[in-house]
């Protein structure tokens, strides 16, 4: 691609063609003041903050997308444009409530630091606000009107990254309001809880619901024993709710914290994971060996389970198809199931006095929660989700000075974890976890890949593949010989929607997929702290991995404390308890409601 070369600010630079004024006045170390845009997700320009004077133009120009032209001078920061953007800004806030000290988003506000950075003092502007609808029928997710500055952002992403169409724009001018529509509510609709639209929301007009209130009045209640959980993507994000920069280990505080809150068990929802891999591993070589040897065969590609946000798009988008999707319930499913029977049992406690919680980076594990599914002999498995950020408000209100806790370790039988499980974390590593597994399974030899990583499985784009040959089989599973395994991998909803597709017109070519709700994984969840972008999810990616390789025990079939779960409790995987306690069943629903058909 050519180059164009152009002034900014009386500094002359060279940019690409194509670029944009914005893009290219950041590569040179111009920070040009902006709201809507945000980088490789939404760039329209809708909220001209980021205004530029263009010599020869006779309008200021949005250099968000606006394309730099060979010999163009640009000043960002002329009288002119520096008192375009505080009266739009003015404007903006003339529409939005000013509490901002009852606001979740005080002091972690796009708005706030973009007021601070174009130096506004005063509020020349105030009117009939244009909305005040605050929509909280979701499981997961509050909608409020009132706080909407219609930046569009949440539209962008839930129509183009994710590919739902839930969010979007109704009405013109004074009367603009976003949300599914006039009528109906998030949830009543087919949202998939996923949360991206609260990741990208500069302001606080989309939040998680809380459940910190309710997990206080357990924690409070003398009756209840309250066991928490946490899932293997907080640890590397926590921190960042603390000052520690992206990609941060904070295991051992995180469960320092948990213990401090008066958590009275602290387990790691990553021993889960790795029985997950056990009984989705074990599902996977059943069906592969039905599909091959017996004649009414098994569907596949069979497809992960653990990602909520997927499962309800695809029981709403794909509803003639779960019967590709693993019964295995998601990790955290599993560990409150067991929570409330095996370690019940062993604590001499009655069920219906354990309390729950799990430590989630994803908002659709709220939604999760209230399926009638799970449940166990008519006790729900899990009672609370808190989100990432849920957790951090809570150690602050609670007086803790989390970077001078020491580290401690989870508590015994359901903490230990294998590096496989860690990974789960992010984007591909629920399908190596398994791959690992799986293998040694069924050739009594480690995986062949350099530090038991599968490479093509790692990183951040959108579908990844494998194949992997299977030679010198071990009885059972000689049948297996010759045979190439082919895996794919997606995060985003977008991506899956593509495979699925090849699914339905009965192309695809693959007998194991894993699908991740959100990009890359629970690492960018709809929970984790903002802002998420690809520098941020590649720090927390490397953070993921750096867990797995610095512990000795990789494999979740190595793992001590599930074969002593299994010998002591579950009998083996599959079995009739395994069955009853670990695996679940999926409805259709209509593509235009939340209710199942």
């Amino acid at each position: 691609m050519s180059l164009v070369t152009l002034t900014i600010n009386n500094k002359t630079i060279q940019a690409e063609e194509g670029t944009t004024i914005f893009e290219a006045a950041k590569q040179n170390n111009i920070l040009i003041p902006h709201f809507c845009y945000l980088e490789n997700v939404h760039q329209i320009g809708s909220c001209r903050i980021c205004v530029v004077e263009v010599a020869g133009a006779r309008n200021l120009m949005a250099s968000c997308v606006s394309e730099v032209k060979e010999g163009m001078v640009v000043q960002t920061n002329t009288a002119k444009v520096r008192k375009v953007r505080k009266v739009l800004y003015e404007l903006i806030l003339s529409d939005h409530p000013k509490n901002c000290l009852g606001c979740h988003r005080n002091q972690n506000c796009e708005l706030q630091d973009l007021g601070e950075q174009i130096q506004i003092d005063g509020f020349r502007f105030e009117g009939v606000k244009s909305k005040d609808v605050i929509d909280s029928t979701s499981p997961s997710i509050v909608r409020d009107s009132s706080k909407c500055i219609l930046c569009r952002r949440c539209i962008t992403v839930c129509n183009e990254i994710q590919g739902i169409g839930v969010m979007n724009a109704h009405h013109r001018g004074f009367a603009t309001f976003i949300g599914p529509s006039e009528t109906e509510n998030l949830g009543h609709s087919i949202c998939t809880n996923c949360g991206q639209c609260i990741v990208v929301c500069p302001v606080g007009a989309l939040k998680e619901k809380d459940s910190t209130q309710i997990v206080w009045e357990a924690l409070q209640n003398p009756a209840k024993t309250v066991v928490v959980q946490t899932a293997p993507a907080v640890r590397a994000a926590l921190g960042e709710k603390f000052g520690y920069a992206p990609g941060t280990l904070v295991t051992g505080k995180m469960a320092s914290s948990l213990h401090e809150l008066g958590f009275n068990y602290v387990f790691d929802t990553n021993f889960a994971a790795d029985l997950t891999i056990m009984e989705e591993g074990s599902e996977f070589l059943n069906r592969v060996n039905k599909h091959f040897t017996a004649s009414e065969g098994a569907v596949l590609p069979m497809i992960t389970s653990c990602s909520p946000g997927w499962i309800k798009y695809v029981e709403h988008q794909y509803p003639d198809h779960l019967g590709h999707l693993s019964s295995c319930k998601s990790p955290h499913m599993m560990l409150g199931a067991l929570v409330k029977t095996y370690f019940a049992e062993k604590i001499k406690v009655d069920p219906k006095d354990l309390f729950v919680v799990s430590v989630m980076p994803c908002t659709a594990k709220k939604f999760e929660i209230t399926r009638p599914e799970m449940e166990s002999n008519g006790i729900r498995d899990v009672d609370a989700v808190l989100t990432t950020r849920e957790l951090a408000r809570m150690i602050k209100d609670a007086g803790i000075d989390f970077s001078q806790l020491p580290d401690k370790e989870f508590d015994s039988p359901l903490g230990l974890s294998s590096g496989a499980a860690d990974i789960f974390g992010t984007t591909g590593g629920v399908m190596e976890a398994a791959i690992r597994t799986v293998y040694e399974l069924i050739t009594g030899r480690e995986l062949p890949m350099e530090s038991l990583h599968v490479k093509p499985l790692v990183g951040l784009q959108q579908i990844k593949t494998a194949d992997l040959k299977i030679e010198n089989a071990l009885e059972p599973y000689s049948f297996l010989n010759g045979l190439t395994v082919k895996v794919a991998v997606t995060s985003g909803l977008k991506g899956a929607s593509i495979l699925m597709e090849e699914i339905r017109l009965g192309k695809s070519p693959y007998h194991f997929i894993e699908v991740m709700g959100c990009p890359g994984g629970c690492i960018s969840g709809g929970g984790q702290p903002r802002p998420v972008d690809d520098m941020v999810r590649r720090k927390r990616l490397e953070a993921i991995y750096r867990e797995d390789e610095g512990k000795k025990l990789r494999k979740s079939h190595q793992n001590e404390d599930i074969a002593t779960l299994y010998r002591e409790f579950l009998g083996h995987p599959l079995g009739h308890l395994s069955h009853e306690l670990l695996h679940t069943a999926y409805v259709k629903r209509d593509k235009n409601r939340l209710a199942p058909r």
